[in-house]
């Protein structure tokens, strides 16, 4: 590909001039080609401005998959404006943080998902209006809008077609173009800095690592206000292939819609892979033309057995929000089993707590670094302090704990930092702990994670109740569902006289980690206890 500016509106006008017609995105029966997706960019880019929004302030898009996500993105992309996209599980304090850490002056929100709006205090946040995605005509949208609140109701409106175009923003690729919420680990969760430069890296490495082509038709189950999902839009531009986005991942559907969209190409996370395999096997399993998989995360255990059973080669790699796709496993390079090895243009190191390499063999902190600049995220928004700490030395800290054995495979052995990661979601302790300390009855609480009998983790709490009161389990799960993302109600819940500390008073959540789901710890799902995934 011919030299472009390395931002969002570059690559799309260079797409566009050369091949307009090419079919670009799908998703809930609205297809884009090209050239129609930079001509939908720039008019949303000029509704935003009639409506006040300029270079550099915040769009929060509160949605699930729908092409008017990828409209506000685009839009707020080649505006200059920053896009905020918002987990569709958040619930009231949660909501009310992203909204107010980021500073966002409009809300687009899907008509579901007005009402969450009544639990936001109108003085914790900077919102000035809120466009309804879905709504239609204003007066169609007039019959949900009570249910955001007056305050809300007040400014709540349709979301206005594409105005009259305007020209891209005079744009550098270092400029943020998203803001994407990460896990919080000792504190709330934190807005990772996306700058333009930085997506286009994603969907370039990723898609050289999947081998994608021009012919390719990327499908994805996942949500775009994750940075997968947003990345397969990346993939595809970057490539000249299809990406089609499904409104949400479910295992009985799964083969009919890969084999319905023709998907050469597919997006999974470690849980799915178990969920998939776990339903008999039946004919739609080779009924389709997916020959290769995204999929993080998945026990090396399972890989063979998936593309014995289904035809498709899983991709193992190691990313985050804040870094890229700096390690893979490819199929036939000899690094199956492990994280993979480190890809052209990153650079990796094994560290310990002084950021002194380790030599193979010996456990540490994954430390990363990139050659080509901006293809990290920046920082973290509105926290110097945080941002400082984790790129310090030059190098980002991810948190992770790994050993690099003496052919350059990386090998994960487990998290220094304090989050924990189920079903493809991650889920801040310290905000979980916040809700369970808002509980009445409630004195202590630490949150931790414990390995789920699928992959990843499932959360658990040690809870010390207030002197002579009894915590009912049940009770208090439906006090988090109200309060929490669905993913980050906790499944274990113990009852403790006290949590083991450090003599400074710190919670020794290793001594929890291994002391793990015991004899007398209640499960919610043994005793059929549902959360409701409320959107």
């Amino acid at each position: 590909m011919p030299p472009h500016p390395r931002t969002v509106p570059g690559l799309l006008a260079e797409r566009a001039a050369r091949e307009p017609e090419r079919p670009l995105f799908e998703c809930a029966g609205e297809s884009w080609r090209v050239a129609r997706a930079a001509s939908l960019a720039a008019g949303q880019a000029g509704a935003l401005a009639a409506a006040g929004i300029a270079c550099g302030e915040r769009v929060a898009i509160f949605s699930g998959n729908r092409p008017e996500f990828m409209r506000v993105f685009l839009g707020c992309a080649w505006l200059g404006a920053v896009a905020v996209p918002v987990n569709v599980a958040c619930r009231g304090p949660q909501l009310q943080y992203y909204l107010a850490n980021s500073g966002a002056r409009l809300l687009c929100v899907e008509r579901a998902l007005l009402a969450e709006l009544a639990q936001v205090d109108p003085a914790a946040v900077t919102l000035e209006a809120v466009w309804v995605m879905d709504a239609g005509a204003v007066s169609d949208a007039a019959p949900d809008v009570s249910c955001a609140g007056p305050h809300w109701a007040a400014r709540t409106v349709a979301m206005p077609a594409p105005a009259s175009p305007v020209a891209p923003a005079p744009l550098a690729p270092g400029d943020t173009v998203a803001i994407l919420y990460t896990s919080g680990t000792t504190g709330p969760s934190k807005g990772v800095c996306c700058p333009h430069a930085q997506l286009i890296a994603w969907g370039e490495h990723t898609a050289r690592l999947l081998g994608v082509t021009r012919d390719d038709v990327l499908c994805t189950t996942l949500p775009l206000f994750h940075v997968n999902a947003l990345n397969g839009f990346f993939q595809a531009l970057s490539s000249g292939a299809r990406q089609v986005v499904e409104a949400r991942f479910s295992v009985s559907a799964f083969w009919p819609t890969m084999a319905r969209h023709g998907a050469t190409v597919g997006y999974l996370l470690g849980a799915m892979v178990p969920m998939l395999l776990a339903r008999g096997a039946s004919a739609d399993e080779r009924g389709h033309r997916l020959r290769i998989a995204l999929a993080p995360g998945v026990p090396p255990a399972l890989h063979e057995r998936f593309r014995e059973r289904t035809g498709v080669v899983l991709l193992e790699g190691y990313g985050s929000t804040e870094t890229n796709f700096v390690i893979a496993a490819r199929p036939g390079e000899g690094a199956e089993g492990t994280m993979g090895v480190l890809q052209p243009g990153f650079s990796a190191r094994v560290a310990d707590a002084h950021d002194v390499e380790l030599p193979a063999g010996e456990a540490g902190e994954l430390l990363l670094r990139a050659d080509a600049p901006f293809a990290f995220a920046t920082g973290y928004w509105g926290m110097p302090q945080q941002t400082v700490e984790a790129w310090r030395n030059l190098w980002f800290h991810t948190g992770d704990r790994v050993v690099r054995d003496a052919e350059g495979r990386f090998r994960f052995v487990d998290r220094l930092k304090d989050a924990i990661r189920r079903r493809g979601e991650n889920v801040s302790s310290y905000e979980v702990e916040q809700v369970l300390l808002s509980h009445p009855s409630i004195a202590a609480a630490a949150v931790f994670p414990v390995r789920s009998e699928l992959a990843e983790d499932e959360v658990m709490v040690a809870i010390v109740p207030e002197s002579g009161a009894v915590i009912d389990p049940v009770e208090l799960v439906r006090f988090c569902e109200t309060r929490l993302p669905h993913f980050a109600v906790p499944r274990y819940v113990d009852r403790v006289d006290e949590l083991p500390r450090t003599e400074n008073g710190k919670v020794r959540k290793v001594v929890l980690r291994e002391r793990g789901v015991g004899a007398a710890t209640w499960d919610r799902e043994a005793a059929g206890v549902v959360v409701a995934r409320r959107r």
